[in-house]
């Protein structure tokens, strides 16, 4: 009897170790059964050891980088600012009525933006890179090459001129980049190559812009006004038009080219305006003279004193008997035949004042000739 009993509690003893073995002791957890990779919030690891990847950028990316944020700084954000009246009330406000870009020219705080971004404001501001919102005062425009200078009073540490370079030795493929600050978000950077030189855009008040930079790096209408760079990081050009049948970015983009700012800016800076050659004449637009079927630029008006009226020309005038008598009709400068206005604004924007050019012009189906010094006019 006694040995069955003791034979019993072996047996209880041997079916309660599993149980009580495991008190006091450290027990394991469970492994997570997550997939590789895979981290227990759900987000996706590359399975690199204890090492993060590292990025390798090639040389091509890392120069554009390196411009980008060398010059990023140079580039501002500009707003039109248009004064309004509050419901019926006297009193008023500005607001944003236009926006674009620019660009710091020197270290006295000159920007240099286009003209349509600041046409008609009553006020400007400027926005630098670091979000300091400063008035600009206007110094002078360009309109017939989509030029506005426009200067800040910011102290000179907040500045970061833009590097100049030139525009006269560019190449059709080489490479280009856009910095911007289309409406004050922040900096933006496209890239592309030169697709054409020599191109020719209309400016705001229609006249031809010559010389002009085609890119295929996207301008967007937020960037007007902002830098073209080499891939040195030096202005080339002012991003100034899209063409666009849609109004959406196409791959055909213009600037203003530096060489042209360059010579420009000094005057305007000096004088507020861009000092013209001219010989001192109003001549009629070319819808006048393509109604009246004239192949040339008819003078519908002189400038008493001017080099037009020291060589005698014909300005138009009405007659005794109630008509109207053409003027002299200009047919011919240094040889080059000018069929209509446009073609006279392209001769004169390569002269300069004190050059002497050549005229002929027909006057009663007479080809008459005269020299004649382009003097400065407004």
């Amino acid at each position: 009897m006694k040995k069955s009993f003791l034979q019993k509690l072996i047996v209880l003893a041997l079916f309660s170790v599993p149980f009580l073995g495991g008190c006091g002791q450290t027990v394991a957890q469970p492994q997570s059964t997550a997939s590789p990779g895979i981290t227990e919030s759900g987000q996706v690891a590359e399975n690199t050891g204890s090492k993060k990847p590292t990025r390798t950028l090639n040389s091509d990316e890392q120069q554009v980088i390196q411009h980008f944020e060398k010059l990023s700084p140079s580039v501002v954000f500009v707003t039109n600012l248009g004064v309004r009246r509050v419901g019926f009330s006297r009193d008023i406000t500005s607001i944003p009525q236009g926006t674009g870009s620019g660009f710091v020219w020197d270290a006295s705080g000159t920007i240099i933006t286009n003209f349509h971004v600041v046409r008609g404001a009553q006020d400007v501001e400027v926005t630098l890179a670091d979000g300091s919102v400063w008035k600009a005062k206007p110094i002078g425009f360009e309109p017939e090459k989509d030029l506005a200078v426009i200067k800040i009073d910011a102290p000179a540490d907040k500045l970061s001129p833009i590097p100049i370079g030139t525009s006269s030795d560019l190449k059709v493929g080489q490479s280009v980049m856009a910095i911007g600050n289309p409406f004050g978000l922040d900096h933006t950077l496209t890239t592309g190559i030169i697709s054409g030189l020599d191109r020719e855009i209309r400016s705001p008040t229609k006249h031809p812009i010559q010389g002009v930079i085609q890119t295929d790096a996207a301008i967007n209408p937020g960037n007007s006004g902002g830098p073209l760079l080499d891939s040195n990081g030096r202005l080339i050009g002012m991003n100034t038009a899209i063409f666009s049948p849609s109004g959406a970015y196409a791959g055909i983009g213009f600037a203003v080219p530096v060489d042209t700012i360059g010579r420009m800016v000094p005057e305007i800076l000096k004088f507020g305006k861009v000092t013209k050659p001219g010989i001192g004449v109003s001549i009629a637009s070319r819808a006048v003279t393509r109604r009246l079927n004239i192949d040339g630029v008819l003078i519908l008006s002189i400038t008493p004193g001017s080099p037009a009226e020291k060589i005698g020309l014909q300005p138009t005038r009405r007659a005794p008997h109630g008509g109207v008598v053409l003027g002299d009709i200009l047919i011919r400068v240094d040889g080059q035949k000018l069929k209509d206005v446009d073609d006279l604004f392209r001769y004169l924007d390569r002269k300069e004042v004190g050059d002497k050019v050549t005229l002929e012009y027909l006057r009663e189906q007479e080809v008459k000739k005269a020299e004649v010094t382009l003097e400065r006019v407004n």
